[in-house]
């Protein structure tokens, strides 16, 4: 049983609806019982969506599934949360120092210094001022 108050041209009425059975539906209204007839509704037909196909397999029945392919490895300098490059201080081909910032990059409005990490040199910037970039993304590769 549900009970709703409505308030009609200043007047308030309590209704309660009681049992439906098929189009019929006890209600209440003020504490009077009425016998209401619902009108049916049309039919709706709903379509299904297409299921997907199902994964690819190998021979052996194992999913194919591609992967990503690795960029940088151990030798990548990665965003170490998100935000936006600011500046990039280093280009492919220069020589770093561990200490070095090769780029600044804001994050919750502040400027993070990133450093190289290791020695070496720089083999890409996968990064260009005003990217935004996630937490772990390449930003630069040191070889």
């Amino acid at each position: 049983m549900k009970e709703y108050k409505y308030k009609i041209n200043g007047n308030t009425y309590n209704v309660t609806i009681g049992d439906i059975d098929d189009n019929m539906a006890q209600v209440e209204v003020n504490g009077v019982p009425y016998k209401v007839e619902l009108e049916k509704a049309p039919a709706v037909k709903v379509a299904s969506a297409p299921r997907p196909s199902a994964a690819p397999r190998t021979e052996t029945g194992n999913k194919v599934i591609s992967k990503p392919a690795a960029t940088g490895g151990a030798n990548a300098v990665k965003a170490p949360l998100p935000g936006v490059v600011l500046s990039i201080n280093v280009k492919e081909g220069d020589t770093v120092k561990a200490a070095d910032t090769i780029l600044m990059l804001e994050a919750m409005k502040m400027e993070n210094a990133i450093h190289a990490g290791r020695d070496g040199k720089v083999k890409s910037v996968n990064v260009k001022q005003g990217d935004s970039v996630l937490q772990d993304d390449v930003l630069v590769v040191i070889e």
